[in-house]
């Protein structure tokens, strides 16, 4: 009863939000995603990654492993995938970008927060940032048959990765008020991401549910079994084995849609699948957690 309790505190606020931002959409109220998201992916994420990195009091070996294991657990996603797409004769192009990379964002960053705490963010950043490069790059390769390197250069999440990281290694850190002033605008980044997940769930039209529905269990399970297979691999502490199989185990992000929209691949078979294993995750994730505390 006490660990049903947990599982409910640390999943609830998340869904609560996320449907907020449905609902507020649903009843017809203007919400200017394109800013709203430019504000959170340009200003409140690095603000978040950076202070997170730089005040982690992990330890420097035990982060250096953890992103092994997030490369890793990409490139896992990335072969099964594959060999799931030749399997089911899925276009490649639509269904593997989408299977490989999970919303580490709106949805990993806010559950790893308030399941594992200050450690459990410090892990998910690092999480979030493998997952933001390797979609700029390899991602845009897997749908536009080339990359876009440049661009994931130009991430503000990217250079606040970096500096964190630098600011880590060195053991910097800012001065108390912009501390201050960078910690309050990064704690704007998870309520905007979870209401923005709601909101652009509320705005897809879904399709080919069938196979969304079939590929989204399909990647909830592998995901998890792999985040499993390679925390023991790396022989991760408990703390850095949950978030990075609750990271890789995450739905499918919204940006999967935007590039197969740009890059005209099935956008509304994509769609299905974001809007389909969001609502999975509902109760998968919750499921997964009463294993991992």
């Amino acid at each position: 009863m006490n660990l049903a309790l947990t599982v409910l505190e640390i999943t609830a606020p998340v869904f609560l939000l996320a449907m907020a931002g449905f609902i507020w959409v649903k009843l017809g109220f203007e919400y200017r995603t394109q800013f709203v998201t430019r504000l959170a992916m340009t200003l409140a994420v690095p603000c978040l990654i950076f202070t997170a990195l730089m005040k982690t009091e992990l330890d420097k070996g035990a982060l250096g492993t953890f992103l092994l294991a997030a490369l890793a657990g990409h490139a896992a996603l990335a072969g099964i995938g594959g060999i799931a797409c030749r399997t089911a004769h899925l276009d490649r192009r639509t269904y593997l970008a989408p299977f490989i990379f999970g919303n580490t964002g709106n949805l990993g960053i806010p559950l790893s927060i308030f399941a594992f705490g200050d450690a459990g963010l410090g892990y998910a950043v690092v999480m979030l940032a493998v997952s933001a490069i390797l979609s700029f790059t390899y991602g845009i390769y897997l749908v536009a048959g080339r990359s876009a390197g440049s661009k994931a250069i130009r991430e503000p999440m990217v250079w606040a990765t970096l500096l964190g990281g630098l600011f880590l290694w060195q053991d910097w850190e800012t001065p108390r008020f912009l501390t201050n002033a960078l910690e309050l605008t990064g704690q704007m980044a998870v309520p905007l991401m979870l209401i923005t997940l709601g909101t652009a769930v509320a705005r897809l039209t879904p399709g080919k549910t069938g196979t969304a529905v079939a590929l989204s269990l399909v990647k909830f399970l592998i995901s998890a079994v792999a985040g499993w297979g390679l925390a023991l691999v790396f022989g991760l502490d408990p703390t850095a084995s949950g978030v990075l199989i609750l990271q890789l185990a995450t739905p499918v992000a919204v940006t999967a849609y935007l590039l197969a929209e740009k890059f005209e691949a099935d956008s509304s078979a994509v769609a299905g699948l974001v809007v389909v294993s969001t609502l999975m995750s509902a109760v998968l994730l919750p499921l997964l957690l009463t294993q991992l505390l």
